[in-house]
C-alpha cells in the first residue's frame, strides 16, 4: 500500500494506518533528527514530536506520493526548535555561577559514545554553514531527497536549492581537507 493510500485511512481516522506509516518512516526521521542534533536521545524526543505532530495535522495535510517530505518538514520545525531552547538553555546556565568539583570523571567520559562524537565533529563542521545552505546539504545527503523534493520541503525554488547545494559542499569539502592536513 503507498504512502497516499495509507494517508487517506489516516486521514479517515486510521490509527493502524498511521501505525505502518510510522514504522515505514520512523527510521529515516530518527537518522535525520540524530545528525541534526547529534544526541540519541534527544533525536529518538524528536521522532516523538514529529509523529505526533504529523497526526495533529491529519486532517489537513494532504499526501502526494511519499509522506517523507512532510515528515522532514516537520522534523526540520522540531530540531530548529529543540536548537533555540538548548541557546536559551545555555544562555541561562551561564548566567549561573559555577562551583568547583573534584570528583572523578571517568564514568562521564565511559557513557560517551564514539558515533555520538563523531556526529558531533560533521555537526561542528555543519554550524559553521549559513542556515539555509546546512539545511539543503544535510537533506541532501542524509534524506535521501530529490533536489525538488527539499525545496518542497524547505518552499524554496529548485535553482536555491542547487545553488545552496554546491556552496555548502564546496565549504564542507575544503574544510574537511585543511582539517587532514
Amino acid at each position: 500500500m503507498t504512502d497516499e493510500e495509507l494517508w487517506g485511512q489516516v486521514r479517515a481516522g486510521g490509527s493502524e494506518a498511521f501505525g505502518q506509516l510510522f514504522e515505514r518512516h520512523a527510521q529515516a526521521v530518527f537518522a535525520y533528527c540524530l545528525r541534526r542534533t547529534g544526541t540519541w536521545a534527544v533525536a529518538e524526543d524528536l521522532v516523538s514530536v514529529v509523529f505526533m505532530e504529523t497526526w495533529r495535522k491529519r486532517t489537513s495535510v494532504v499526501v502526494e506520493g511519499s509522506l517523507l517530505p512532510w515528515l522532514y518538514t516537520v522534523a526540520l520545525g522540531a530540531t530548529r526548535n529543540h536548537q533555540r531552547s538548548r541557546t536559551r538553555y545555555r544562555a541561562a546556565l551561564g548566567k549561573v555561577p559555577r562551583h568547583d568539583t573534584d570528583g572523578d570523571h571517568a564514568d562521564d567520559v565511559a557513557r560517551r559514545v564514539d558515533a555520538e562524537t563523531r556526529t558531533r565533529a560533521v555537526i561542528a563542521e555543519l554550524e559553521k554553514l549559513p542556515a539555509g545552505d546546512r539545511e539543503v546539504l544535510e537533506m541532501s545527503a542524509w534524506s535521501d531527497l530529490s533536489q525538488a523534493q527539499i525545496a518542497q520541503v524547505l518552499g524554496i525554488p529548485v535553482g536555491t536549492v542547487k545553488s545552496r547545494l554546491s556552496r555548502a559542499q564546496r565549504t564542507v569539502r575544503g574544510a574537511f581537507v585543511e582539517e587532514a592536513l
